[in-house]
């Protein structure tokens, strides 16, 4: 009897284990760009802790949004390796802009989903002569990894229905569109490539798909 017991105590325990994501803060969070409210979510399925910075009152429809992966590299450090911390930076500023708006600060992003060590041992390899893709799949590891499905929760948690994506890659607006938002436009978000990047930036462009028109004017950079 005690042995059947404890096994219908660990599927109770099974049962009762939370998915999904779940809503844990909502703090005012006053930045150079503007006055946020940064509002921390908890993955229950990844175990990853994720946060929401929201400007203004968002609304339902057509909300100004950005999606952007975690790079330590790149937003904290100021990389030049890739374009990710001054894209973060334009998200903000755009938003504030606008009035109101999203940006979705996905972590467990780094690197396409690879994580950071994994990155420094792809850029390491790019170093050598790989390009982006080449570098991660000669580790191993998939080109690109992350799974938006979070975001989209997180943005119907906000009771947002449809965005204004600020993105160039493809893929985040197809996911969306999966996990039911709608993505009433694509915004551009460009920024001046660099000698350090431009390789790395036409590889994405011609590999990964994204829109970036932007490179056919700086053919001179190697």
């Amino acid at each position: 009897m005690t042995e059947k017991i404890g096994v219908l105590g660990k599927k109770s325990a099974q049962l009762t284990q939370r998915s999904g994501v779940e809503r844990v803060v909502n703090a005012p969070l006053p930045t150079v760009y503007g006055e946020f409210r940064a509002i921390g979510y908890l993955d229950h399925d990844r175990g990853d802790e994720q946060v929401a910075l929201v400007y203004g009152e968002i609304g339902t429809d057509d909300v100004l949004t950005r999606l952007h992966s975690e790079c330590l590299t790149g937003d904290a450090f100021g990389s030049q390796h890739c374009e990710c911390g001054d894209q973060l930076a334009s998200a903000l500023r755009a938003v504030v802009a606008e009035g109101s708006g999203i940006v979705v600060y996905l972590r467990g992003h780094e690197g396409r989903g690879i994580g950071l060590l994994g990155k420094l041992r792809a850029m390491a390899l790019q170093a050598e002569g790989l390009d982006t893709v080449e570098a991660n799949l000669a580790l191993g590891l998939p080109v690109d990894a992350r799974d938006y499905g979070v975001a989209a929760e997180i943005l119907h948690d906000l009771g947002v229905s449809s965005v204004r994506l600020m993105s160039n890659n493809p893929r985040k607006r197809e996911a969306l569109l999966r996990h039911g938002i709608q993505v009433a436009e694509q915004v551009p978000l460009l920024i001046p490539p660099c000698e350090n990047n431009i390789t790395y930036l036409r590889t994405k462009r011609e590999r990964l798909d994204h829109h970036l028109p932007h490179l056919d004017a700086v053919a001179h950079l190697s």
